[in-house]
């Protein structure tokens, strides 16, 4: 994930009248903490990531289409969604080279994008799952997913909303509004 500290401050103070406590970071990965706003309008810092008794790896996404019904996921979806601020996001491409290549994605508009998530609770402090849906046409070329986003006229269906207002917005970014950069 893609941190870039003023824009995004400048937007979250703007558009939510929230002071949001975050630095820069272009390489912002799992288990690292991520600055959030809860669905209290507050700033949340949670560790991106979390570890059930049952998965053998760290999970850091779930799927958007499915987060409502599975039993891992749907009481965080209803009651405790957030939205991470960010300035965009990576994905590897096997080139066929010796290593894949890494590519940034960003609002083509340059504007900072808000990617839904869901947070646990946890003894060491909140947890964060970033969610996912079907990539729009650029994407896809990429990788077969991407990172559901909040519209911007949306924050508040999605923060506070009933479970089918939130699924409601369960959709691609539309197509044209992604630039792609090999990183």
């Amino acid at each position: 994930m893609d941190i870039d500290e003023a824009p995004i401050k400048e937007f979250v103070r703007d558009t939510l009248n929230i002071e949001l406590d975050l630095h820069t970071n272009h390489d912002l990965r799992p288990t690292q903490t991520v600055a959030t706003i809860g669905n209290d309008r507050q700033q949340v810092n949670p560790t991106w990531g979390i570890q059930p008794a049952w998965a053998k790896k760290l999970l850091i996404n779930a799927q958007s289409e499915t987060v409502a019904e599975k039993k891992t996921f749907r009481n965080a979806f209803a009651e405790s969604r957030c939205m991470v601020p960010c300035s965009g996001w990576y994905e590897w491409r096997d080139e066929g080279g010796p290593r894949k290549q890494k590519y940034h994605f960003a609002a083509a508009d340059g504007n900072p994008l808000l990617m839904g998530g869901i947070l646990f609770p946890g003894e060491e402090g909140p947890k964060l799952i970033t969610l996912t849906i079907d990539p729009n046409k650029e994407c896809a070329e990429y990788h077969h997913r991407m990172p559901q986003f909040v519209p911007h006229q949306h924050l508040e269906q999605w923060l506070t909303g009933s479970v089918e207002e939130a699924l409601q917005l369960v959709t691609p970014l539309p197509d044209g509004s992604v630039q792609i950069q090999r990183a």
